[in-house]
């Protein structure tokens, strides 16, 4: 009978290297380095058996001898063996500590490897060393919190401020303080020294009641009770530089809400368009050419701290660049807010020093919100772009600035340059951060309800607007139908007639798919800047033949948008040409819904175009369910009437809607996402906006 022969010399297990060994989750050290728990902990060691000549790879078993020693207060020493089971070389095997093994005593620890025939030498001998720890059972005493930025149950400055808050515990083997606000930040604070204080920063974002909650961890890992500290914080401080530029045409000057009044060159005409939906009434143009600025003739912030400026701009042109706000520092510009103009493209620029932050798309005679910020706490400036951060944030370090503020212009050796060609408003310079809620909320423009047509009566072949504005004409195949208001039940009444509810309210639109359709008497929505559209439709057939537009708003050449059901792709689409073109390039995005058959609630639409982020939006039934996105670089305007129930189809009309149609909203602007839940109720979801 054949056999398998084996080595006859057993070679022993290795050594346990130091770097294998753990104190609980803690490394193997010793001396000032030992490990220090909160618990009794489990040792633990990786262990080998070196694998022999003709040996199957599960004969090469191994298991760990472990001993612990200390000395006790008597001054005896006291040891701790445990021999684990059996198991494959290059395993972990471990010894959890019983729970009897003293505190605040130093106890040393080794292992060795043995594999039934043989042992290794112990980790401790030769270069090898033994492991110490500390059991710690004592937590360390809660921390107390101060601050003379934000004190304790005070009202204090506030909204973009920061603000120092100490911590410290009496406890002197305290390695590191947990902490968070409300809502956050969270952080690990460490002193300098164990026991010592340690220090954070903080930027309130909010003007509200806050706290901060604060824990201290000892080097055994314990944790001490929770320190809660409550402060309030108040409201951001305003501007130290103001100008609206909304002063009356034929003015030599702008008028300041804060700070000095702003000499204006003869190239500054006052009087002209705001961005609609904004707080802003008026604003200023300046031509591009040396007398086009405005400057105070004193600096408006210190630039070598924290500051913010912003501005509501609007370009004449593209193709150079251009300066919105700059500050002297002697015979350069400390920073420049504007428009960069490189070979790749125009785009929105900050600059301070040779730090420069890029982005966005600035395009002419569109209405953009420009802030710049630089924080002395980060070192770093960055672009915000109509409310929202573009570019990468990039570190700066600014000149000494504090010669005068300049509008419209930026000063470099040869004197100054890159004057603005173009509309500006509401200039705002900040002596703190301005936080992202504020930029929100300074860039806003707020939704303005253009038409409301409930189609719940016709006369004389119009449906009114809700308030009194353009009607809806009806087309041929076009009738309003009337729910019933009857209260009699027709399963209780053999003479009561069962007439469906209308979707919204008493009444609807009903389309015949052949010509029936409603036409207002021009364009409703501006579609070359931000829009928003609503809309409850029904189809009257469950698989419908061709293509069913309800909504679109026509240019010369193609339609500037349309909201339709295609039913090859079970969908309602919306469809935006880039240009006013035959044949352009769409922005298409779908939602799927299978068609209606005549039957249920039909579905609430919503179309929201957001020129300043480019984006398009296609919502089914509310934000919470169901969004389509895309991108459109450049709405272009249209200057045909709103059409419901029809599209252009070449030269003439098509895509006749067959179904209900109720609800028509439109709005100049971008609602938010949580207000498009609002639309097709019978109310104004943007009364609040």
């Amino acid at each position: 009978m054949s056999g398998t022969a084996y080595a006859a010399e057993n070679l022993p297990p290795k050594q346990p290297l130091v770097q294998d060994l753990q104190t609980g989750t803690k490394a193997c050290a010793t001396g000032d380095d030992r490990a220090y728990v909160g618990s009794p902990p489990t040792l633990g060691a990786v262990l080998y058996d070196p694998e022999e000549d003709n040996q199957p790879a599960e004969a090469n078993m191994v298991r760990g001898e472990f001993e612990a020693w200390w000395t006790d207060a008597a001054g005896v020493e006291q040891r701790r063996t445990y021999t684990s089971y059996e198991t494959l070389s290059g395993s972990r095997l471990q010894w959890r500590l019983p729970e009897d093994i003293p505190t605040d005593t130093v106890i040393s620890w080794h292992v060795r490897a043995d594999d039934t025939k043989t042992t290794s030498a112990w980790s401790s001998e030769g270069d090898g060393s033994v492991c110490e720890f500390v059991y710690d059972d004592v937590s360390p005493e809660k921390a107390a919190v101060t601050s003379a930025d934000y004190p304790e149950e005070q009202i204090q400055d506030g909204v973009g401020v920061y603000g120092s808050f100490t911590m410290d515990s009496p406890s002197a083997d305290v390695v590191e303080y947990r902490y968070n606000f409300i809502g956050g930040p969270y952080g690990t604070a460490r002193p300098d020294e164990m026991g010592g204080p340690a220090t954070i920063r903080f930027l309130p974002l909010q003007a509200r009641p806050d706290y901060l909650s604060v824990r201290a961890i000892d080097r055994s890992g314990r944790s001490s009770g929770t320190t809660t500290y409550h402060f309030r914080v108040k409201s951001g401080r305003a501007p130290v530089a103001h100008w609206k530029l909304d002063d009356a045409a034929g003015a030599t000057s702008a008028a300041a809400e804060t700070g000095a009044a702003a000499r204006a060159g003869t190239g500054v005409t006052f009087g002209g368009p705001a961005p609609r939906g904004t707080g802003a009434t008026a604003t200023a143009a300046l031509d591009g050419s040396r007398h086009g600025f405005l400057t105070p003739d004193a600096p408006a912030v210190d630039t070598g701290k924290t500051f913010a400026v912003s501005a509501w701009v609007r370009p004449a042109q593209t193709d150079r660049t251009m300066t919105v706000a700059s500050q002297d520092a002697g015979d350069t510009a400390g920073f420049r807010l504007g428009l960069s103009s490189p070979d790749s493209g125009p785009t929105w620029s900050f600059g301070i020093g040779g730090a420069r932050v890029s982005g966005g798309a600035p395009e002419t005679g569109e209405w953009a919100h420009l802030l710049g910020l630089y924080d002395e706490e980060t070192g770093k400036a960055q672009l915000y772009v109509n409310g929202h951060p573009v570019g990468t944030a990039a570190e700066a370090t600014p000149p000494e600035a504090n010669d005068a503020f300049q509008i419209g212009r930026a000063r470099d050796k040869s004197g100054y340059h890159a004057r603005w060609h173009g509309d500006i408003g509401d200039v705002r310079v900040h002596d703190r951060v301005v936080v992202p809620l504020e930029v929100a909320e300074l860039s806003r423009r707020t939704p303005k309800l253009l038409g409301h047509w409930s189609l719940e009566t016709a006369t004389n072949g119009t449906s009114p607007e809700q308030k009194g504005g353009a009607p809806l004409t009806l087309g041929a195949g076009a009738t309003i139908y009337r729910g019933s208001d009857s209260s009699c039940i027709p399963e209780l009444d053999p003479d009561c007639t069962y007439v469906p509810p209308a979707l919204v309210g008493d009444g609807h639109l009903r389309l015949d798919g052949e010509t029936g359709h409603a036409v207002t008497e021009g364009p409703v929505v501006d579609t070359g800047d931000s829009f928003t559209l609503g809309v409850v439709v029904r189809l009257a057939d469950s698989e419908p033949a061709h293509p069913m537009t309800v909504l679109s708003q026509a240019g010369k050449h193609t339609d500037a948008f349309k909201v339709r059901y295609e039913p090859s792709e079970h969908a309602w689409q919306l469809i935006m040409p880039e240009k006013d073109e035959v044949g352009a390039a769409e922005t298409v995005v779908s939602q799927i819904e299978s068609a209606d058959g005549g039957e249920g609630q039909g579905h609430r639409l919503a179309v929201v175009y957001d020129d300043a982020t480019d984006t398009v939006k296609l919502f089914l039934d509310g934000w919470t369910n169901a969004q389509a996105t895309g991108t459109l670089p450049n709405g272009w305007p249209s200057s045909g009437a709103l059409q419901i129930g029809r599209a252009q189809v070449g030269d003439g009309w098509g895509e006749y809607l067959h179904g209900d149609v109720d609800e028509v909203q439109a709005y100049t602007g971008a609602l938010k996402d949580e207000r498009i839940s609002g639309l097709g109720w019978g109310t104004d979801p943007c009364v609040e906006c």
